[in-house]
């Protein structure tokens, strides 16, 4: 138990009604989680507001509640602390009933449009490699040590990383690597966590359905930057053009890595196929498992993210060299009759575009190409023709299929998408709206030496339809269509 004088420190608090010294057993701010002892604080969220839960919150056993505005009639049982901002609040509230975890950890957060999973997924499988108990919050999976959590979104909400740092703490790990999305710093979800370092991985359009504007989407990255503290690090993607925006008026050391462009620590890569790549890395040359240009940048952030951490340059680059790849992220299979498929998360336009890319930069050119790709519902509409144009002009035949319609009608989605399909290339475009259908008919047409991309899912074992969650796996069906058991 917790003393709610205590949690609510730096919460903003502007006025208190009733005891402050009362013991507090959880707390919540879903009304339905609330038990005898809890404390509730009420959020406005972007579809309710839990203002409006607070007698539902007090009825179920709240014995304090922590809010914007204080409801029209108060309980004289309850303890009333109104705050500035109630969802910032919480991530203090959260951070200060686990016993502010993130002060015990070394925690470095990963941002960007596209790379963020594959980086935290192998600095974690790095840093286990070398001997040390580390933790990991992913779009794939939460994992402490070897332990495995579900996730369920990028960045978890403020309560639910508070409590995964704790239980990190208690398990003796030192390091964390976890996902920062725009989501979450917006959302304030990062509030009260001390990172020791962040990196920036790059930045596209996506998520402006939520975002509004690119430059509100950027600004959200930005932040995460901008509230570093002073003796944190910042690393960035020279080569992006949005790279140094994020160093702007950071207080962390900056550095920068990079392919092109001048950089604290410099890659190039010398050769590069299917099976992996052969890349220099700050004058040391080194083979990873890793294939394609994307997969540089992601080596090097993980690389000097390491030596940033203080590790042995010799040991991280040996630990590199033995790194796969993270689930969903250019996964290879081939078939008996060699064909070969790619698994690929890619659902952005420049994901899309930077994956055929380096299959383009890679293949002979003798075989056909056959994308398979679609557009997730009630998301950032803007980037479905523009998928479906740079699916067209880089494979030799597209089939556009549904991704996860949500609730949105996947005919209208394949609609949207088939309007950017280059006229050159309508001829070699198929609509097929069953997604099993479409990787069916992509193998179907394939022949020996052929290449089938999969796009958009990567390591989902769902298909979200209409609110429901049903189950596919675009790596089980090619498989088994290949006749392999994975």
């Amino acid at each position: 138990m917790k003393v709610l004088q205590d949690i609510l420190y730096k919460a903003g608090v502007k006025e208190i009604t009733g005891k402050i010294n009362r013991e507090i057993v959880s707390v919540e701010f879903d009304s339905r989680k609330v038990s005898p002892g809890s404390l509730f604080v009420a959020t406005e969220g972007t579809r309710v507001d839990g203002h409006d839960f607070i007698e539902k919150a007090i009825s179920n056993g709240a014995v304090a509640i922590v809010c914007n505005k204080l409801p029209d009639q108060l309980d004289e049982n309850i303890t009333y602390a109104v705050v500035s901002d109630s969802t910032e609040a919480l991530a203090y509230i959260a951070s200060n009933y686990y016993d502010n975890p993130s002060e015990k950890l070394k925690i470095v957060g990963i941002t960007g449009t596209n790379g963020k999973t594959t980086i935290v997924t192998l600095l974690a499988n790095l840093f286990s490699d070398m001997g040390y108990c580390t933790g990991m919050l992913s779009t794939i999976q939460n994992r402490i040590n070897n332990k495995i959590i579900e996730s369920t979104h990028t960045t978890p909400d403020a309560l639910k990383i508070n409590e995964l740092l704790s239980i990190m703490v208690d398990e003796g790990c030192e390091y964390v690597f976890m996902e920062v999305s725009s989501h979450a710093v917006v959302q304030k979800r990062i509030n009260g966590i001390k990172f020791t370092g962040a990196v920036f991985t790059n930045i596209t359009h996506d998520h402006l359905d939520y975002h509004g504007t690119f430059k509100e989407y950027l600004n959200a990255k930005k932040t995460f930057f901008d509230n570093l503290p002073k003796d944190a690090f910042s690393l960035t993607n020279s080569d992006d053009k949005n790279g140094n925006v994020m160093l702007q008026n950071t207080r962390a050391e900056k550095y920068t890595y990079g392919l092109k462009n001048v950089a604290s620590f410099k890659g190039k890569i010398i050769e590069n196929d299917f099976e992996g790549m052969m890349i220099k890395v700050d004058g040391n040359e080194l083979y990873s498992l890793l294939a394609g240009n994307f997969n540089a940048y992601n080596i090097l952030a993980i690389y000097a993210t390491a030596i940033l951490l203080n590790q042995d340059k010799h040991e991280t680059l040996i630990g590199i060299s033995k790194l796969k790849g993270a689930e969903g992220r250019f996964d290879i299979i081939r078939s008996e009759n060699g064909i070969t498929a790619i698994i690929d998360y890619a659902h952005t336009p420049d994901a899309l575009e930077n994956v055929l890319t380096t299959i383009n930069s890679i293949r002979t050119h003798n075989e056909e190409l056959i994308t398979v790709v679609g557009a997730g519902g009630n998301r950032d509409k803007t980037k479905r023709p523009l998928m479906a144009k740079i699916a067209s002009l880089l494979s030799n035949r597209v089939i556009l299929t549904s991704d996860n319609p949500r609730n949105e009608d996947p005919n209208s989605i394949l609609k949207e998408m088939r309007e950017g399909i280059d006229p050159a290339k309508t001829a070699n475009t198929m609509v097929i709206s069953d997604r099993k259908e479409a990787i069916t008919a992509a193998f179907n047409m394939a022949r020996s030496g052929d290449m089938i991309l999969i796009a958009g899912k990567g390591h989902e074992k769902y298909q979200e339809i209409v609110g429901v969650k049903h189950p596919f796996d675009d790596k089980k069906i090619i498989a088994e269509l290949m006749n392999i058991n994975k």
